[in-house]
């Protein structure tokens, strides 16, 4: 693939009280877009200004990672939540962020759901809806149209196209792909990808080539303009550098999107 370009983000701001789950800082020197927890499945006031100040700092992204309501879950769990009432919980998670992203002298520049969610919003049209209504019903469009973040393929992004907001894709070199392009669900055996090894061979090919390895060996084709690096595991800012030198030596530009 020629030219080949792609932004690196990581969901930060993943702590609550005196609990700390991400190493921010160290992340935050490493990747171009940051997800920032907005308090439903992590994430409190302090902590949300604190990684919003050193993103601005370090010309990071801002996006805003919107979650179901779920701290003891990690929004993890899966919810039923109506429509309106997760519109709501989704502008209210945007609003509260940009906040702080003002107060730094940046803004939310994205917004990119979590976990549970994430997942749901993949085939489910109603939550889809929901989140891009929320998204709207934010206010947080002001600078133009909210880009969203997701998964290629997903009712998310085609209900987003469908109002307007930009849509980004984006991939994981650390989950496992079933051979539809999906997420192998995490409560599945090799769910995640631990060998270091095979985490940075999997982003090369993702952002050079556009394709990866899913369960059973196959390649498949994957879209992505944005890399996903999951900040919740050990060592991850040390693995997102040699990520991040591995696409540069594989002639990968490291970009923002937004």
């Amino acid at each position: 693939m020629a030219d080949a370009v792609i932004d690196l983000n990581a969901d930060l701001g993943e702590g609550f009280g005196r609990w700390t789950l991400t190493d921010d800082e160290a992340l935050l020197s490493v990747v171009t877009s940051a997800n920032v927890a907005c308090g439903f499945h992590a994430g409190d006031p302090s902590t949300m200004r604190r990684v919003c100040a050193l993103a601005a700092e370090r010309g990071v992204r801002i996006g805003a990672q919107v979650s179901y309501r779920d701290l003891a879950g990690f929004g993890r769990r899966a919810m039923d939540v109506p429509p309106d009432e997760l519109a709501d919980e989704i502008a209210y998670q945007i609003g509260a962020l940009q906040v702080f992203a003002r107060d730094a002298g940046s803004r939310v520049s994205y917004v990119k759901p979590h976990g549970a969610l994430y997942n749901r919003v993949v085939a489910d049209p109603d939550q889809a809806e929901a989140v891009v209504t929320g998204i709207l019903r934010s206010g947080a469009a002001g600078d133009g149209p909210l880009p969203v973040l997701g998964l290629p393929g997903s009712r998310l992004l085609t209900v987003a196209e469908g109002v307007g907001l930009p849509v980004v894709t984006e991939a994981f070199a650390d989950r496992a792909y079933t051979w539809a392009g999906t997420l192998v669900p995490r409560r599945e055996p090799d769910a995640v990808i631990h060998d270091p090894e095979k985490v940075i061979t999997r982003a090369v090919g993702i952002a050079r080539d556009g394709t990866v390895e899913a369960v059973g060996g196959e390649p498949i084709a994957v879209e992505a303009r944005s890399l996903c690096v999951h900040g919740d595991t050990p060592g991850a800012a040390q693995l997102a550098w040699r990520i991040r030198g591995a696409l540069a030596s594989a002639g990968v530009r490291v970009e923002a999107f937004a």
